[in-house]
């Protein structure tokens, strides 16, 4: 019965066609798995938010609350405000699913970053994966601009006020401020468009662009062959492949090996967000009340990913605003710290594979102690935006060590210059002496992690060889022969 469904749909779709893929092969290292973090992460994003959207109301008009929480019994509140009061105290699961559609939100983010460091400082980057990077680098930002979007629906006093900030970011821009706040924010903010506008941006439009760049980062990946870290030697199997042939990927097959492997990162990471969606509280909007435009709170920070940011606005100081000369165009420090600055940081991060660019295609991943200069960049990048994020908490910082503000911004602006400086100086000094420049034998991966050029092989089919601990083998030929038929030792 199996087989004649399975011929039937076979006539009509060709599935042989896409056998081979199962057994493509796929490097078995642990940190390889961060994307896949990152994707079951958006599902349980996905998941989480069309049960949230069932129950919530984007409108800032005023109802009245008749729900649990007593402290607004019979008060008229901005629907949107109640309906979040609704979810987390009425709605059956309403509080648990909240919680793990936040910890997904920071896990998508977290595992995006985490995935394109390990990218950038093994290489893996470089010819003829930049396009993916770029592609990540999008993500990174839609993954950013969604859990921005997000965390200001529930339009409590929070929410908003960091929505605020957003607004005045935006209207810094010269020229076409009034217009984008128009668009994304429905004019002047707080507006009774905001919220919805918001809503549709959160539930539809970049979620529908962060499927599409998934799509595309999975379409490259198939399409292109997998990095693989340098081999220790020779791989043995029904056929004898040199250590540094890159015409062929070791790893595990598709089917079942990968596939395996996919479900058990995808339990660890819904075990991990459901752990912390039961013991962690998130935002408490009953806590901070409905918005409130004649007060702010006493406490405002955005999330940790957009920190850096928030340190780049509290930094900036005033005199670097400027008139450009001859016009009534006004530069202002929020424009600087908010749009210019962060726009360099990604600029450089989407350039990067054309800076740090190679002639010939590279299959292997790079040791990052074998890369001097590289390595030495992205750590300052790192103590960059650390330092930034720091900057953001400053107002913390100074009751903590019980100083003023203005002298922590002092030492905080000479930080964030002299810090990656420095710290990029030292990684690169200790690491050039690393005796890494030999030239490679015959066969041998470069030091830097590249093997022999497959630079005028055309991609072909992918032949999977089974043997002890290598389970799959992609070979990119230009032989049109069947797949050989894998070992089934393990």
């Amino acid at each position: 019965m199996w087989r004649s469904i399975y011929d039937w749909f076979d006539a009509r779709f060709d599935l042989d066609r896409g056998s081979a893929f199962l057994g493509k092969a796929f490097p078995a290292e642990d940190s390889f798995l961060l994307g896949e973090v990152a994707l079951f992460s958006f599902a349980v994003l996905v998941l989480t938010g069309m049960f949230l959207g069932f129950f919530f109301e984007p409108s800032t008009t005023t109802v009245t609350y008749d729900g649990s929480v007593a402290q607004y019994q019979g008060e008229d509140l901005p629907a949107a405000f109640v309906s979040v009061l609704n979810i987390t105290y009425d709605v059956p699961y309403g509080m648990f699913l909240r919680r793990l559609h936040h910890w997904a939100a920071h896990f998508f983010v977290a595992s995006i970053g985490l995935h394109m460091l390990r990218v950038f400082f093994t290489g893996a980057y470089r010819n003829p994966r930049e396009p993916n990077w770029v592609v990540g680098g999008l993500l990174a930002l839609l993954a950013i601009f969604a859990a921005y979007t997000g965390y200001s629906l529930p339009f409590d006093e929070f929410a908003s006020t960091a929505t605020g900030i957003g607004y005045s970011i935006a209207t810094s821009v010269p020229l076409l401020g009034d217009l984008i706040a128009k668009i994304v924010f429905g004019g002047d903010y707080p507006s009774s468009a905001t919220v919805p506008r918001f809503y549709f941006l959160h539930v539809f439009v970049i979620p529908v662009a962060i499927i599409g760049l998934i799509g595309v980062h999975m379409a490259i990946l198939i399409r292109q062959k997998h990095t693989e870290g340098p081999r220790s030697g020779d791989v043995a199997g029904e056929l004898t492949i040199d250590r540094g042939d890159d015409t062929y990927v070791v790893g595990l097959p598709a089917f079942p090996n990968q596939a395996a492997v996919s479900v058990v990162v995808f339990f660890l990471t819904l075990a991990t967000l459901s752990l912390l969606a039961g013991f962690l509280p998130v935002h408490n909007v009953a806590q901070y009340g409905p918005n409130d435009p004649s007060a702010t709170p006493s406490l405002i920070m955005p999330d940790w990913f957009l920190m850096w940011v928030f340190g780049f606005l509290k930094l900036m100081p005033a005199w670097m605003g400027f008139t450009v000369p001859f016009t009534d165009v006004h530069v202002s420090t929020e424009f600087l710290s908010g749009v210019v600055l962060p726009g360099i940081v990604f600029a450089i991060v989407f350039a990067w594979p054309f800076i740090d660019y190679r002639e010939e295609p590279t299959h292997f991943t790079a040791d990052p102690l074998a890369r001097p200069w590289q390595t030495a960049v992205g750590v300052a990048a790192v103590i960059f935006i650390m330092i930034a994020s720091i900057a953001g908490m400053n107002n913390i910082l100074a009751d903590i060590v019980d100083i003023s503000t203005d002298l922590i911004n002092t030492v905080l602006i000479a930080a964030v210059i002299v810090g990656p400086a420095v710290a990029g100086a030292i990684t690169y000094l200790v690491l050039k002496g690393n005796d890494r420049t030999r030239a490679p034998e015959r066969g041998e991966p470069a030091a830097d992690g590249g093997g022999e050029s497959a630079a005028e092989r055309p991609v072909g089919n992918e032949t999977d060889v089974e043997d002890e601990g290598i389970e799959g083998v992609d070979e990119h030929t230009e032989s049109e022969e069947q797949p050989l038929e894998g070992d089934s030792r393990e």
